[in-house]
């Protein structure tokens, strides 16, 4: 989607509270009506717009009442500095994408997921299918690109040139350096988003399609980390103690975590 249109369609604070309350879960109208306080006719048409958009798609239960759903996932990076203002959208990157060969200067680390970002053969032949092209563009770089700042730093000053800052070569290697590591941040930041989705809809399926996934998942990555009572997790999620009781109580259910006595854990 063009990002001028994505931007247009955001402005509308009634629509971004929308796709808030749909992050959570399907709503239907009655209910997104009374979450903004405003007329059914005026949801209606927010919703119209989405659906235009292919930002909200809908069902039909067996009652025949229509639920509203978040069709997607889609990324809007804005930049704004006193030498550049940009907005662009992007898909998350698919499942499929070998981020090892894709990335030369910063390196991911999740556990159970192969995607360290480090240079290797594997560049020569990884190729980005179109719609990646488009959105963030050529990302290669030379086998032997410096590594950091200090490693610009160091072949400018090893070349004979002026070893400060205010060199103008070295300026211009670290801004190249730089952009490199922006345009792979990019694509990082695409290949999570599409993971966190990945891993959320595993989460509904363990727990319930009509549990809060990102709450619940916010409560077992805190007690994942380290064991925890139900009141250290609320503080460090900044959620009301008996809400994390009760997710608590529901996963211990599900056989998802247990208390060892100390505090919860994940089974």
């Amino acid at each position: 989607m063009d990002s001028a249109v994505l931007l247009d369609l955001l402005g509308n604070e009634n629509r971004r509270r929308i796709l808030r309350l749909l992050s959570h879960k399907p709503c239907y109208v009655t209910e997104i009506s009374e979450y903004l306080g405003v007329s059914p006719k005026a949801v209606i048409d927010h919703l119209r717009r989405l659906e235009e958009a292919g930002l909200v798609e809908s069902r039909t239960d067996d009652q025949r009442r229509k639920y509203f759903h978040i069709a997607r996932n889609l990324r809007l990076e804005v930049s704004v500095s006193p030498y550049r203002f940009g907005a662009k959208s992007a898909y998350p990157a698919s499942r499929s994408l070998d981020m090892r060969g894709r990335c030369q200067h910063i390196s991911l680390d999740i556990p159970g997921e192969q995607t360290g970002c480090e240079p290797s053969e594997e560049r020569e032949r990884a190729g980005d299918d179109d719609r990646e092209q488009a959105a963030n563009g050529p990302i290669e770089s030379s086998a032997d690109a410096p590594r950091d700042l200090d490693e610009i730093r160091r072949r400018g000053s090893d070349a004979g040139g002026v070893d400060s800052d205010d060199d103008v070569a070295s300026l211009a290697r670290q801004y190249a350096y730089l952009e490199d590591v922006e345009s792979e941040l990019s694509l990082a930041q695409r290949w999570v988003h599409g993971r966190v989705t990945d891993v959320l809809d595993q989460l509904t399926e363990q727990i319930g399609a009509e549990a809060d996934s990102r709450f619940y998942a916010e409560v077992l990555a805190a007690i994942a980390r380290e064991t925890r009572s139900a009141r250290e997790v609320a503080r460090e999620l900044n959620a009301s103690p008996e809400r994390v009781e009760t997710a608590l109580d529901r996963l211990s259910e599900r056989g998802l975590v247990y208390h060892d006595g100390t505090g919860w854990t994940v089974s």
